[in-house]
């Protein structure tokens, strides 16, 4: 029973370490102990470490660490990619290794030893696409055909040039400092991908997280489907009610029967249930992207408008307590008159509230045509002028 009570516990610290470093900056954990435990993970573990190696080893140890530190995290590496490939052999291994025995079974047919195997390599295409595919790099050849696709609207976006390449910025575009290079429409730089995704590969993107979404929900009702074959095929439930004499419900069973699987099939146990948080969280991920893709908008861009709109939203304040303030003051220089209700005063309407940012994307121009964005590239599409001078050739 110890071991059964360690593999849960087990399971629950996974869980929370996942959850706490890939979303402990969302702002539903705020404040909680989840984000408490991402800075750790993301900051304090390797600060502390930074400290104990140049407690030991001096300034060179930590010098070395620095290297190492802008290696692993601010140039091109593999490493991430290396890690992706370990992640997807080493779970595909251990399914086939632990589950296959059991399939075909009485509720899953034998054709999944091949369909797995399939999802599995249709997904590693995905990776490869996205990891190796341009995202839209822009240069002196190409930078006149991006200026004329994305213009600028003269909010988040105002003609300037690169200070590294040394060309005019097109509007969406930024120079990602890992790369070494601007990309078109840049959404981010992916360290699992070893590349940025920008206007090309955003497509791709899109895909490798839908598809991975669904590989690990495949996996997880396939190893549900395996265990409850088990069970049937084993007959558990009729010999814990005819030999053990517990009542034939579903209350009363399911302590024993999960009891059974925990010191029967831990292993499988185990991975369903981490390809079904690992679901859980690639279904937050698509579905944040998704929702970018639909509005038009890129993930550098939601950070540009929460800037711009925060500040805007100051100036706005700060413009309505002047004129506050000035009104105050002129009631003063007036009569006095007959002092205010304090239940009136109470449920007035302040200045601040009238204050109103509204979001104003110009390249948000309806679903169909943002998702058409997406699947063609503007960029990628013949210009009028080009179209014309190909039927004067004709």
């Amino acid at each position: 029973m110890a071991v059964q009570w360690l593999l849960v516990c087990h399971g629950l610290v996974t869980l929370l370490v996942v959850v706490s470093f890939l979303c402990g900056q969302w702002p539903i954990f705020q404040g909680t102990f989840i984000q408490r435990i991402h800075n750790f993970l993301t900051f304090g573990a390797f600060d502390y470490f930074r400290r104990f190696v140049e407690f030991v080893f001096g300034s060179r140890g930590s010098n070395a660490l620095y290297l190492a530190q802008y290696y692993c995290c601010d140039r091109p590496n593999p490493i991430l990619q290396a890690m992706y490939l370990a992640i997807v052999g080493g779970t595909y291994y251990l399914i086939v290794y632990s589950i296959f025995n059991y399939i075909p079974g009485h509720y899953i047919g034998g054709y999944h030893r091949y369909t797995s195997l399939l999802a599995v390599s249709v997904g590693i295409l995905l990776f490869l696409l996205t990891s190796f595919s341009d995202p839209g790099t822009i240069n002196p050849e190409n930078v006149s055909k991006y200026l004329s696709v994305y213009p600028y609207d003269n909010i988040i976006y105002s003609e300037k040039e690169c200070s590294t390449c040394k060309i005019l910025k097109p509007a969406r575009s930024k120079h990602c400092s890992i790369c070494d290079r601007c990309v078109a429409r840049f959404d981010h730089h992916c360290g699992w991908m070893n590349n940025c995704i920008g206007e090309k590969n955003t497509l791709y993107f899109v895909m490798f997280l839908l598809w991975h979404f669904f590989l690990c929900v495949y996996g997880t009702v396939a190893i549900g489907l395996v265990l409850a074959g088990r069970l049937k095929e084993l007959e558990v439930v009729y010999i814990l009610t005819a030999y053990y004499g517990i009542e034939d419900s579903f209350r009363s069973l399911a302590p024993h029967v999960v009891q059974w699987l925990l010191g029967s099939y831990n292993t499988q146990i185990l991975l369903m249930v981490f390809l079904a948080i690992v679901s859980l969280l690639l279904s937050g991920f698509f579905g944040y992207h998704a929702s970018l893709c639909l509005s038009n908008t890129t993930t550098n861009e939601t950070f540009k408008w929460q800037d711009y709109l925060s500040w805007q939203r100051k100036v706005k304040e700060a413009k309505a307590s002047a004129e506050a303030l000035k009104a105050s003051l002129g009631d003063l220089s007036q009569e006095r008159k007959p002092p205010e209700s304090k239940w009136k005063s109470f449920f007035r309407r302040s200045h601040l509230e009238d204050v109103e940012i509204v979001k104003n994307n110009i390249y948000d121009r309806g679903f169909f045509q943002n998702l058409y964005e997406i699947i063609y590239p503007l960029s990628s599409r013949p210009s009028f002028s080009t179209h014309n001078n190909k039927l004067k050739t004709g």
